[in-house]
């Protein structure tokens, strides 16, 4: 009730002790419902952030831009089978990394090549094939790998056009 309203109740409010326990009564349920309503309220709210938080952090588990590894063979020398240049570092690749772009040794040419990656004891980890397409004189090999689940440490990166002889490569998985 507006206060020009009540205006006429508050001399009796005053002086009427039972009629003033009432008021008082009433206005301490409104305040009670005021007080558990802002608390509902702020409950949700702190239900819903905590829910879009959950979220997220569960969306954030996939990585959100795929990792490209470029590995550059161009200036290496071939080797073949499973022999190595040991004086060559190891190509190094993230796990997380699923696309690849190979740039094949100068002279490659274009067409269907078989990829390997092998333990040092011989032992396939994955093996994929691609397509090779000479873009401004470089033979480019882009394949799609998923070496996630791959503990980290040295394997063998084996590239071949498809039907030749492997060409071995130091790798580094990290």
């Amino acid at each position: 009730m507006p206060l020009s309203e009540a205006e006429k109740w508050l001399d009796h409010l005053g002086s009427c002790s039972p009629c003033y326990s009432d008021f008082s009564q009433f206005q301490a349920t409104y305040q009670r419902r005021r007080t558990r309503t802002i608390l509902a309220i702020a409950a949700s709210i702190l239900i819903v952030a905590s829910l879009a938080g959950w979220a997220s952090f569960l969306r954030q588990k996939e990585p959100l831009v795929t990792q490209t590894a470029v590995l550059d063979l161009r200036n290496r020398s071939i080797p073949r089978g499973t022999e190595q240049n040991p004086a060559e570092p190891p190509l190094e690749v993230s796990r997380a990394a699923r696309h690849w772009d190979i740039y094949l040794p100068l002279g490659s040419s274009e067409g269907s090549y078989d990829v390997r990656i092998v333990t040092r004891s011989g032992e396939t980890v994955a093996a994929i094939s691609g397509v090779a397409k000479l873009t401004d004189q470089v033979t480019h090999l882009r394949v799609e790998v998923n070496v996630s689940s791959t503990q980290a440490g040295t394997y063998v990166l084996q590239v071949r056009k498809t039907g030749a002889e492997w060409s071995s490569y130091p790798l580094h998985v990290e």
